[in-house]
């Protein structure tokens, strides 16, 4: 049999080593060459080239601040430690002619990942293995593949430039340096299809045994599938078969009455919560190594009792966007007066005791902190280790809020009511019903409920919308700092929120033009390549 490797010689080779998560299947297992005929000839064999699909987890690369440096882009947040190259991200500067360093390497490891997934399909079927076994891995693999596709294409592709190459199992190596699709509607159909078959093939979450959570399930794939599909949507003039398609798998998540809503907000960022009701899909990770978010985000060496980074600051603008009684917003955002508990330290005051934050915005994002707050988190709940401060929280990546407020842009964006839907999340958050929700309403919640979490992106949400072009080109704002000693008491008004009168400028405003929709394929890539051309404009 011809063989064919998946593995694009434009890609630089590399050796991925790979730290233990949660699950005994998330540990880095051998994958084998799929070149060698020793290998794929026992279920172990297929098993490790199944484990082998998630060694991208616990990469900082790609799930530490990783994907994050493009959402920063948005007017949701500022870089609390500015570095060259994510500033020049932010700022809209890239012109593709040079590396950004690791910023490259999220496409090249979600393109490892569509290698990995398609050695599976073109290896597995014809092994001698029983049909159970044979049908998860090829669930498994249809899910990876589409999963990097749908990472990808909203940050790289459109209909000026093109979509992103079609690597298949049945893909030469003398042909993998391919042009571009004319659309990126080919990957959001290929991303859909995916979803589709490994949805059939994967088992729902509530038939896992416990030490398989974590992998594919079948509300999973529904719930990708909703996400392409509303992403499809905004490069089709018929984009109501993309919000159809959307509602229609939405409502099989939401019929299926396998998930619920955390009657609290705040409860659902906690351990406790990582395989709860409202969960579809996580980012795995534990206190020795996987996701290393919570840390990354929070201030920066943390008062000197654990070594967080203190990147990804939340804005003025978003604080302002929560209504008054939105819990959401003490949920997300730690402001001046908020009482922290912080490696076993009760008595924060952030901003206050001490009155010292490396935050430019004087704000930090707190949905991740809960892991840090008993005085034996360190080694319990939170890495010992400060330069991979990873903990057992799971930031998660697709939720039921989530699935209902797609329901809800899909009924409202073809001229339905979505109420039914939208009003389940704000009721929630502890705010009154809409009647007749608009666009604007639809927006606001996403923008609130949602906000620093992986996948439902604020700023692919903007560009989709139609609204990058106003919302990343004004300054955005964070708290003045004071310096005159006031009173705690001044800082806040009556209903407990701050007082923002003395706003200041944090990040200036920015030039955004058109193509800036997507971001430059890596120059890593592009400079080797004959055949993928650069997206335009730059």
């Amino acid at each position: 049999m011809k063989k064919y490797i998946i593995f694009s010689a434009i890609l630089t080779t590399v050796i991925f080593i790979l730290s233990a998560c949660s699950n005994d299947f998330l540990t880095y297992q051998s994958y084998g060459s799929p070149a060698n005929d020793q290998f794929w000839k026992t279920q172990t064999d297929l098993q490790s080239a199944v484990d082998g699909l998630y060694f991208w987890t616990g990469e900082e690369e790609i799930d530490g601040d990783g994907f994050f440096w493009y959402e920063n882009a948005s007017d949701n947040m500022i870089t609390g430690r500015v570095e060259a190259n994510p500033q020049t991200m932010k700022n809209f500067q890239d012109n593709g002619t040079a590396s950004l360093g690791y910023l490259d390497e999220e496409y090249i490891w979600m393109y490892q990942l569509i290698n990995r997934s398609n050695n599976i399909l073109l290896y597995a079927p014809p092994m001698n293995v029983s049909r159970a076994v044979k049908n998860e891995a090829l669930g498994e693999a249809y899910f990876f593949r589409g999963f990097a596709y749908l990472w990808l294409a909203p940050w790289y592709a459109d209909n000026t430039s093109g979509g992103l190459p079609i690597m298949l199992p049945t893909t030469p190596l003398d042909s993998v340096d391919m042009a571009r699709p004319a659309s990126v509607l080919t990957n959001y159909d290929m991303i859909i299809a995916d979803f589709k078959k490994a949805a059939a093939l994967v088992s729902y979450f509530q038939d896992l045994p416990v030490t398989q959570y974590g992998r594919p399930h079948k509300t999973a794939c529904w719930g990708f599938i909703a996400r392409a599909a509303l992403l499809a949507a905004q490069y089709n003039v018929n984009s109501a078969q993309y919000y159809k398609i959307c509602s229609d798998y939405c409502d099989s998540i939401i019929n299926s009455n396998r998930h619920s809503l955390v009657p609290n907000y705040a409860d659902f960022f906690t351990p406790a919560q990582n395989y709860g009701p409202e969960y579809l899909w996580n980012l795995p990770s534990s206190q020795f190594g996987g996701c290393q978010t919570p840390g990354i985000i929070f201030e920066n060496a943390g008062w000197g009792l654990y070594n967080n980074w203190g990147y990804f600051q939340p804005t003025l603008e978003l604080y302002n966007e929560y209504e008054t009684g939105d819990t959401r917003r003490s949920a997300t955002i730690a402001y001046p007066g908020d009482v922290l508990s912080y490696i076993g330290t009760n008595n924060i005051t952030y901003a206050v005791n001490p009155v010292n934050v490396s935050s430019p915005s004087l704000m930090a994002c707190r949905k991740y902190l809960a892991p840090y707050a008993g005085a034996d988190c360190v080694g319990k709940t939170v890495n010992t280790n400060g330069n991979d401060p990873t903990t057992t929280l799971d930031p998660p990546v697709l939720r039921y809020a989530d699935i209902l407020l797609m329901k809800a842009e899909a009924m409202i964006w073809t001229n339905q009511n979505g109420d039914q839907w939208l009003n389940q999340v704000r009721n929630r958050a502890g705010l009154a019903s809409k009647s007749n929700a608009t666009k604007a309403d639809l927006k606001h919640e996403r923008r609130c409920e949602l906000a620093y979490e992986w996948g439902a992106f604020r700023f692919t949400d903007l560009v989709r919308w139609g609204d990058a072009a106003t919302n990343c080109t004004i300054p955005l704002h964070g708290l003045m700092r004071r310096t005159d000693g006031v009173s705690i008491a001044n800082w806040k008004k009556a209903d407990g929120s701050i007082n923002t009168d003395s706003a200041s400028v944090v990040w200036p405003a920015r030039i955004y033009n058109s193509y800036n929709d997507v971001f430059a394929i890596p120059y890593s890539v592009t400079s080797v390549s004959k055949n993928l051309k650069q997206n335009k404009g730059y």
